[in-house]
């Protein structure tokens, strides 16, 4: 099978198999199945890559049947535990790898890849790794004793979206391998390449032939083959929330395969005006830009107490201002802001800010975009003067775009915080710990973060609650997500039968 040849940074060169991983060997798609990798950048064709159909699909089940029914469903604990820790420290080793990859077929600035993805990817799997010894309990039962036992569930699955295709592709990985499951990966078409690296790195640490599996394909072809797959038993999925419905679907008409679902999101970022200003108006332009606002826990509706209103937005201008981002080459050093994912994505953009001002939307901070290679650069943008029910207050724009919102009283901006669809992430703002967590139980969001945004770590659970999704990645809850539970009961030989 051949492969796609990177130049990175200092020249580096790096070479990524375009075929997909199957038996832990790089093999073509059967029906000869290939896509172009762009890099949005500089609009260049880094290689062709194979593309799963359905009969794709259909081996690496097979192949993941096999050895989990033959060896990994009994592999001992510390041997999964071996093979995860093995594969953080190669992913640790080729962080430079892993970066430029990211640079160059999603646009995302290699430094943050180094600093976020690579770093939460690690500890994910070292943190899992100390998960692998799974413990049942003894009931007491009339007449005799009762075991529950915590099994794998067996062949399963993850789609994974382009946003941060390594760390996510870890969240999921991570917890299913723990718990001894085989897993078949469908990496992302816009941006596949960082699951081609990590089927290398996994085949290094020696995890058997079949334990995972990565396919690169269409969501339309690849995706729903896993989807409506009779011998897959689950699926997690993170992207849009009309795909997840159509994966609930598809579970629905096949085999009841189960479905946990990270979707969209529209996080509310609630600043009381006895927040630290500074602390605030620092977290909220990290928290409604980051990844160029490829983030589904964004926060881009910042609501901001009636008293310091004016002087918060005049705040988060200027220091917006300060830093201006740094657009251009995202491979290079001192950049800051590389392209969005593809051209689509940043019509997509633009066309939510034309709707913003027809709506009566205030531009405050940027509100432009500049095409670019075979995408575009969108400014960080902040609007005010916006209604509740504004289009870019409703609906998920997936970029760099903060609405500002004034609010009176601590009941009228919970009221206004969960009137949405969604409820993935929320942040709250105040130096009085006891309306911090008063506000933080009235949100309808699965996270809550209280004087920052984001800050994800492995050992608390994500996800969200409403069109956001159900299940959970990280933390003692994701592991139990890929657990099966079976009763034992004994019969006491010694008790008399009273039938």
């Amino acid at each position: 099978m051949g492969s796609i040849n990177l130049t990175g940074r200092d020249g580096r060169q790096i070479s990524i198999p375009s075929g997909l991983l199957i038996n832990n060997e790089f093999v073509p798609s059967k029906q000869g199945s290939v896509l172009d990798v762009q890099n949005p950048f500089s609009g260049e064709v880094l290689g062709a890559i194979s593309v799963a159909e359905s009969a794709d699909v259909d081996v690496a089940v097979d192949a993941a049947t096999s050895v989990f029914q033959e060896t990994w469903k009994n592999a001992a604990a510390s041997t999964r535990q071996e093979l995860l820790n093995r594969l953080a420290d190669l992913i640790e080793r080729d962080a430079d790898e892993f970066a430029t990859i990211h640079a160059l077929d999603g646009g995302f600035v290699f430094d943050d890849v180094k600093m976020f993805d690579v770093s939460q990817a690690c500890e994910t799997l070292r943190y899992f790794a100390r998960c692998t010894e799974i413990s049942g309990r003894i009931v007491d039962v009339p007449n005799g004793k009762g075991v529950v036992r915590k099994e794998p569930i067996g062949v399963c699955a993850a789609i994974v979206p382009w946003n941060a295709p390594l760390m996510i592709t870890i969240w999921k990985l991570a917890a299913a391998l723990a718990a001894g499951n085989t897993l078949i990966i469908k990496s992302p078409e816009a941006a596949p390449l960082a699951g081609q690296k990590l089927g290398q790195l996994t085949v290094e640490a020696g995890f058997p032939a079949g334990v995972v599996s990565i396919l690169p394909g269409l969501g339309t072809v690849a995706g729903k083959a896993i989807a409506e797959h009779m011998r897959i038993r689950k699926i997690a999925f993170t992207g849009s929330t009309p795909t997840g419905r159509s994966i609930l679907r598809a579970s629905a008409n096949t085999n009841l395969k189960r479905v946990s679902l990270e979707l969209g999101g529209k996080s509310p970022s609630i600043v009381f005006d006895d927040a630290n200003l500074d602390n605030a108006l620092f977290w909220n332009i990290v928290g409604s830009s980051a990844n160029n606002g490829q983030i589904c826990a964004l926060g881009s509706r910042i609501y901001v107490q009636d008293t310091i209103y004016d002087k918060f937005v005049e705040g988060l201008v200027a220091r917006a201002r300060q830093m201006p981002a740094v657009t251009g080459n995202p491979l290079e050093k001192g950049v800051t802001k590389g392209p969005v994912i593809n051209k689509q994505q940043h019509d997509r953009i633009l066309g939510y800010l034309e709707q913003g001002r027809k709506e009566g939307a205030k531009t405050v901070l940027g509100g432009t975009g500049t095409a670019h290679g075979s995408s575009g650069f969108v400014e960080n943008t902040i609007l005010t003067d916006v209604g509740e029910n504004f289009t870019v207050v409703k609906e998920e724009i997936f970029g760099p775009v903060a609405t500002v919102h004034r609010f009176s009283t601590e009941d009228e901006v919970i009221a206004k915080a969960n009137d949405s669809e969604y409820g993935l992430s929320a942040a709250v703002f105040t130096e009085n710990v006891h309306r911090a967590d008063r506000v933080a139980n009235a949100l309808e969001s699965g996270q809550v973060t209280v004087n920052c945004w984001g800050m994800m770590t492995p050992s608390m659970p994500f996800g969200g609650v409403k069109q956001s999704g159900f299940g959970r990645d990280m933390g003692e809850e994701a592991l139990e997500a890929w657990l099966s539970v079976k009763s034992i009961k004994y019969w006491s030989l010694n008790e008399k039968a009273n039938l």
